[in-house]
C-alpha cells in the first residue's frame, strides 16, 4: 500500500494566510512576496499526459484475484495508467535471482491485465530485501523475508543489486510498463520508505546503477526518478550535485498540498537547472474524512462532494500543462484508517470515481470559477468567495485606477475564504478582484462597492 505523502504543511491549507500591503494615497506598492508566480507552460500542442489512478500493491498476501478486482476497476475508470508498489523485498526475500513464485503470479496477473485493458504500469520498486539491506546490524537481526521490516527502508548495501532486480523487471514486462519508478519518496521525512544517513548521494546511485540496468533490457522502458514530497528543491538540488542528470526519464512528485503551486515551485528548480525531463504527478490527493475527523496522514480532511470536485479541477487545469507527462491520483480504494480512495471499504463507488472517470475519458473542461462577494461589518469591507484547489490566491483591492491593497492566501479545506480589508479603505468607491495564481488575473471574478 502507498502511504500518503505529503508537500507542505497542513497549516498552509486550513489557515488563511494574507499577505497585506496598504499603499498610501497615489501610490501602490506591493509586499514582494506577494507578487503574482510565474504563469504555468500551457500549450494546445502538448501531448495528453497519462492518467490514472494508484492502485493495490503487492504485499506477502496478494493474489491475482485482487490484481484482476484492481484493474477492473481501474479499467471502469477509464485509466490509461496505474501506479502499483512492487516491493523488492516481497518479489526476491531470500537471494538474488530468487523471485518468490506468488508474488511473481501476482505480478504476472496485474501486468496481463493491464495490458488486456490499454493500460500501461508504473512500476515503483522499493525496499530493500534482508540480504541486500545496508541497515545497521541491530534492525537486520530483526528481519525476515515473510514479514516487512525497519531494515527494508534502508537502500542497498550495493546498488548494483537493485539494478539487478529492476532489470529483469523491464526485460520480463517490456512495453507493458509506463515507468519503473526508483524508489519511492527518499527526501520524506519520517524515513519510512529511504533511511539513513547521506540519503541523495545514496539515491543517486542507486538510481545511476538502475537506470544502466533497464536501459540496457530494454531500452524502450522509462525510467522515474524522485518520488519526492518536498517541493522547496531543496532535495532537487542536492540530487542535481550527487550526479542524477542523465539518469531518468522523468521527475516524479507527490503533491497533496497546493498541488498546483507545488508543481509550478518544482519546475521552476528544474529549468534553473537546465533539467527539462518532464514531471511526473503520480501521487496526490484528498481524504473524505470529514466531519468524523479534522485530519488524516497530515492532511485537512474534506468531505465526498469536495473530493470529487478537487478531483476535476486539479485534472482540468494540468490538461495542457507540457511539462507535466502524467497525473496518478492517489488512491483506488479507502482503507480502515484513511479515506483517500474513489471506492470506500466495501467497494462503493465516492463522488470522486464519477469525478476521475469523467475527467479520463475527456480531460478538457472548465475549471470551476473563482467566486467574490463584497459585503459591509462595522465599518469594514469583507471579501468572500470560493475557487478551486491547488494553488495561491490573490485578492487585489482599487480605487479608481489606484491599487491600493493586495493579499495572498490560500483557500480553506471547503475551497472557501474571507478576508475582511483594512479600514483605512472605507466601505465605498472600491473595485476587488479574486484570482487563483494558475489561471491568471483573466480568470478573476471581480466586484465594485
Amino acid at each position: 500500500m502507498l502511504r500518503a505523502s505529503r508537500a507542505l504543511p497542513v497549516a498552509s491549507v486550513l489557515a488563511i494566510c494574507a499577505l497585506l500591503s496598504l499603499a498610501s494615497p497615489g501610490l501602490a506598492r506591493q509586499h514582494p512576496s506577494a507578487q503574482p508566480f510565474p504563469r504555468p507552460g500551457h500549450t494546445s500542442s502538448a501531448v495528453t499526459p497519462l492518467g490514472g489512478i494508484n492502485v493495490m500493491g503487492l504485499s506477502y498476501g496478494s493474489t491475482p484475484a485482487g490484481a484482476d478486482r484492481t484493474i477492473a476497476a481501474a479499467q471502469q475508470l477509464h485509466a490509461n495508467v496505474v501506479r502499483t508498489e512492487l516491493p523488492w523485498s516481497v518479489m526476491e526475500p531470500r537471494k538474488s535471482g530468487e523471485v518468490d513464485p506468488r508474488a511473481l503470479a501476482f505480478t504476472d496477473r496485474l501486468m496481463a491485465d493491464a495490458a488486456a485493458a490499454g493500460i500501461k504500469v508504473i512500476a515503483t520498486v522499493l525496499r530493500t530485501p534482508c540480504w541486500a539491506s545496508s541497515a545497521p546490524a541491530s534492525l537486520l537481526a530483526q528481519c525476515t523475508a515473510t514479514a516487512p521490516s525497519g531494515a527494508n527502508a534502508w537502500p542497498p548495501s550495493d546498488p548494483a543489486s537493485y539494478a539487478g532486480f529492476v532489470g529483469y523487471l523491464a526485460g520480463r514486462y517490456g512495453t507493458q510498463l509506463a515507468s519503473i519508478e526508483v524508489w519511492n519518496e527518499p527526501d520524506q521525512a519520517n524515513e519510512l520508505y529511504f533511511a539513513g544517513p547521506d540519503k541523495a548521494r545514496r539515491y543517486a546511485a542507486v538510481l545511476r546503477a538502475a537506470y544502466a540496468a533497464v536501459k540496457g533490457a530494454n531500452p524502450n522502458v522509462r525510467v522515474v526518478a524522485g518520488s519526492l514530497v518536498g517541493s522547496n528543491g531543496a532535495f532537487l538540488r542536492a540530487l542535481y550535485a550527487a550526479g542524477i542528470k542523465g539518469y531518468y526519464d522523468g521527475l516524479a512528485v507527490h503533491f497533496y498540498n497546493l498541488t498546483l503551486a507545488s508543481l509550478r515551485s518544482i519546475h521552476q528548480v528544474q529549468m534553473a537547472a537546465g533539467d527539462h525531463t518532464p514531471l511526473w504527478l503520480d501521487e496526490f490527493g484528498w481524504t473524505s474524512c470529514w466531519p468524523r475527523q479534522k485530519i488524516q496522514e497530515e492532511q485537512a480532511c474534506v468531505t465526498p462532494p469536495i473530493q470529487g470536485a478537487n478531483v476535476t479541477n486539479i485534472y482540468r487545469s494540468l490538461a495542457r500543462t507540457a511539462y507535466v507527462a502524467a497525473e496518478v491520483l492517489f488512491q483506488i480504494s479507502d482503507s480502515r484508517t484513511e479515506q483517500f480512495g474513489v471506492l470506500n471499504v466495501s467497494g462503493a463507488r465516492k463522488p470522486a470515481f464519477g469525478a476521475l472517470a469523467g475527467v479520463l475519458a475527456s480531460p478538457s473542461g472548465r475549471v470551476s470559477p473563482v467566486t467574490l462577494r463584497l459585503r459591509r461589518r462595522g465599518g469594514r469591507a469583507v471579501a468572500s468567495g470560493s475557487g478551486p484547489v491547488g494553488d495561491f490566491m490573490r485578492l487585489e483591492a482599487f480605487q479608481g485606477r489606484v491599487l491600493r491593497y493586495t493579499a495572498t492566501f490560500v483557500l480553506d479545506r471547503f475551497n472557501r475564504y474571507s478576508i475582511t480589508l483594512p479600514r483605512a479603505l472605507g466601505t465605498g468607491g472600491l473595485r476587488v478582484r479574486a484570482y487563483q495564481f494558475w489561471s491568471g488575473p483573466r480568470a478573476a471574478a471581480q466586484k465594485r462597492m
